[in-house]
């Protein structure tokens, strides 16, 4: 069972064990590799109005942030990040926690939800997004310096809410 609720401080630890080898992989986050742990807690942490963590079994497996996308008059728009465990993958957090966000984005008064670099070669995102209802409205040639693969390209996904 999967539960999701907003973050606390007391859960930076596990929030940091889980973001961090994702940042260091350098695939699917634009966050650079080499990343301090005080600058990614700012950066995911500090510079978002609602961040959540999602629990299985006493243990956090999961996290995600919702923001307006951009300022005024573009502020209806929420956009969020998602990072699962790497030893809850496959077993529906990412899910769950995208059909949360979008429930939270509604009640906060958002009117849709657009993600806007999701690296082409995550196929998995790309096909859960597309699977939960988001489409892709723009393909960003080589948007993503890759730490394998190099530069490449990148989408913007959106969905009404």
């Amino acid at each position: 069972m999967i539960t999701i609720r907003k973050f606390e401080s007391r859960d930076w630890p596990s929030v940091w064990q889980i973001i961090e080898s994702v940042f260091r992989a350098g695939d699917t986050y634009a966050y650079p590799p080499d990343i301090s742990e005080s600058d990614a807690r700012k950066s995911w942490i500090d510079a978002h109005p609602a961040v959540y963590v999602a629990e299985s079994g006493g243990a956090i497996v999961g996290t995600y942030f919702l923001k307006p996308n951009q300022p005024g008059l573009g502020s209806h728009v929420c956009n969020a990040g998602y990072i699962v465990s790497e030893k809850a993958r496959g077993k529906g957090v990412a899910t769950f926690m995208c059909e949360h966000s979008q429930s939270e984005a509604k009640r906060m008064g958002f009117r849709a939800m657009q993600f806007n670099i999701v690296v082409s070669t995550n196929e998995s995102a790309v096909h859960l997004w597309q699977k939960l209802g988001f489409e892709i409205v723009g393909r960003l040639p080589g948007a993503f310096k890759h730490s394998k693969l190099g530069f490449v390209d990148a989408f913007v996904m959106f969905k009404q809410l």
